[in-house]
């Protein structure tokens, strides 16, 4: 009898040591970018739009995330709707992102400022509207210390997020609203600022690099050692719409940083090598109890590929994932070009630096 209590109440101990254990996980996406035939081929018969086709067989993955985030490449600058060079998107695309399951958008990129004032202030009204957090641009300085960085708390969880571009294509910020470049006196500024809400991990979206390049510039790689010496640990990039390196330092078996140098594209139009289709990033973090130190427990990637049809005169896109057996129906052309982007993608994802 009393060996059976004894039992009994070890288990019991060792079942609330193990509640007291949590975990997060997060998933990254690249570039989200509305290409006028992306807008074209979204358009209903009655003027509406709809994206639920872009996204179905990848939605089950991103939903399965605490947090999931992407660099959302366009504005939300009302119509009429326009592409490449001066994106203007239907507020129908960022709805269908949220309800795929991303609930993070970091907007600090090159495209920020494409429909001037009107667009900027546009986009952030229509993502709050929708409830979803969102940094890298603001309406006012005010707006911006109020609330930058953005701190996410999720399962016990303080995460700060910093996100900054490199420029905007040249386009003339009007004040008062704010936009984060990429200056490393701001930026040392920033992660000081960040450490006095005491974050569990800093982690820092950065739009730079060179467009095209599969190979990180000296720049980034200068920008990321100051990130990490700064205490930043994981860093996610994005700008050069290709898959670049993933960089993981280790402490014995223990992950101390991770650096995926660029996602590539999520969803675009953008179908010449290696562009179509990028990377998504999947980080478990992980603490014993809420005293403990947070371990980056697993990093990894899977691949989405960009399928492009033709249907009454219109491009229809789906993203087809790597990692799904049950992948949409697919002729031998399409098979052929997706098993190249991901072979050739995997190497360049393991390249040294």
């Amino acid at each position: 009898m009393k060996k059976a209590i004894l039992i009994f109440l070890f288990s019991c101990l060792f079942l609330q040591a193990k509640t007291q254990e949590s975990r997060l996980t997060l998933l990254f996406a690249g570039d989200a970018m509305q290409h006028l035939p992306q807008v074209q081929g979204a358009m209903n018969e009655d003027g509406s739009f709809s994206y639920d086709s872009c996204f179905h067989w990848v939605k089950e993955r991103i939903g399965a995330a605490d947090l999931a985030g992407l660099n959302f490449e366009t504005t939300l600058g009302g119509s009429p709707y326009t592409g490449y060079p001066l994106f203007s998107s239907p507020d129908a695309f960022a709805r269908s992102l949220k309800e795929v399951g991303f609930n993070l958008f970091f907007q600090a990129n090159n495209h920020a400022l494409d429909r001037g004032r009107k667009g900027l202030e546009r986009t952030i009204d229509v993502l709050d509207s929708l409830g979803i957090k969102h940094t890298g641009t603001f309406k006012t300085a005010t707006t911006r210390s109020l609330y930058y960085p953005l701190i996410i708390i999720k399962n016990g969880f303080r995460i700060a997020f910093l996100n900054y571009t490199l420029h905007t294509n040249g386009l003339q910020l009007e004040e008062p609203n704010k936009v984060n470049l990429t200056d490393t006196n701001l930026i040392l500024q920033d992660l000081q600022h960040a450490r006095l809400y005491k974050p569990d991990l800093i982690i820092a979206q950065m739009h730079w690099g060179e467009e095209y390049q599969t190979t990180p510039s000296r720049n980034q790689q200068k920008l990321a050692d100051l990130l990490l010496r700064e205490g930043v640990r994981i860093i996610i990039g994005h700008h050069p719409h290709v898959v670049q390196p993933v960089v993981i330092e280790r402490d014995a078996e223990a992950i101390k940083h991770v650096v995926f140098y660029s996602l590539g594209n999520f969803i675009s139009n953008q179908q010449q090598k290696y562009t179509d289709g990028g990377m998504l990033a999947e980080i478990v973090l992980s603490r014993k109890e809420p005293a403990s130190p947070v371990v980056i427990e697993k990093c990894g990637y899977e691949f989405v590929w960009v399928q492009k049809r033709w249907h009454n005169k219109k491009a229809q896109y789906r993203l087809v994932p790597s990692w799904d057996v049950h992948k949409p129906i697919m002729d031998e052309a399409e098979k052929q070009k997706m098993d190249i982007f991901v072979r050739q993608t995997e190497k360049i994802v393991l390249q040294d630096i």
